[in-house]
């Protein structure tokens, strides 16, 4: 269960998302944290920078910059990771996601749960509508960003 300070932290993530969506990206935020202070953040960006790998969590990641460790870290997402985002997530050993929905699209819960990190879904309606209405309105951007044809 998050505590109220990561339900703090985690409204980065939204607002992340909701920049993606307002510049007309896929609305996925990501936010890492490590001790209840941000130490990184980005969105999707893989429509705007043409960057095939620019997911939330991966942008994420490289504005946090280089670190030796990852341990005490909580990584926060809107959406359930990607397999790609799913594998970082593993080799850097980051120990606890937290993740707005899942219901959108399935993620690898379960591979990272399987993998020894913390998965806490809070089922957030907000990211769910944020979701439901790009994928409404861009089909075809949403379907190349999970790889369907």
């Amino acid at each position: 269960m998050a505590s109220k300070e990561e339900l703090a932290v985690f409204e980065a993530a939204l607002e992340e998302a909701r920049q993606g969506y307002a510049t007309k990206g896929i609305p996925i935020g990501s936010v890492l944290a490590e001790g209840g202070r941000i130490v990184g953040r980005g969105h999707n960006k893989r429509v705007q920078e043409g960057d095939a790998i620019a997911h939330g969590e991966m942008d994420c990641l490289r504005q946090a910059g280089r670190r030796r460790s990852y341990r005490g870290t909580t990584l926060y997402t809107t959406l359930s990771p990607c397999m790609m985002c799913a594998g970082t997530i593993v080799q850097f050993k980051i120990p606890r996601v937290v993740i707005g929905e899942n219901q959108t699209f399935g993620g690898n819960e379960e591979f990272l749960r399987s993998r020894g990190v913390e998965v806490i879904v809070l089922n957030d309606l907000r990211c769910v509508e944020l979701m439901k209405s790009f994928q409404t309105e861009h089909p075809d951007t949403w379907a190349e960003d999970i790889g369907e044809d």
